[in-house]
């Protein structure tokens, strides 16, 4: 199975372990770019890449980053 470019905002909380309250947050600051699900309307979608990126600079392992 491949990885999708896009995750919702619990697969992105599970990649940068936080809470659902710092993951808002996040959000809220800007932090993240997220675009509105076109399956779910109430959710939202984070690409992939950009919260591996967040998560290097937190110094979280991520497959991407992984070595």
């Amino acid at each position: 199975m491949t990885e999708s470019e896009y995750v919702s905002v619990a697969e992105a909380r599970e990649i940068l372990g936080v809470s659902k309250p710092r993951m808002a947050e996040i959000l809220k600051k800007g932090l993240l770019a997220w675009e509105p699900n076109p399956v779910d309307e109430r959710g939202k979608l984070i690409r992939r890449a950009d919260v591996e990126a967040l998560a290097a600079k937190a110094g979280k392992d991520t497959p991407a980053n992984a070595a």
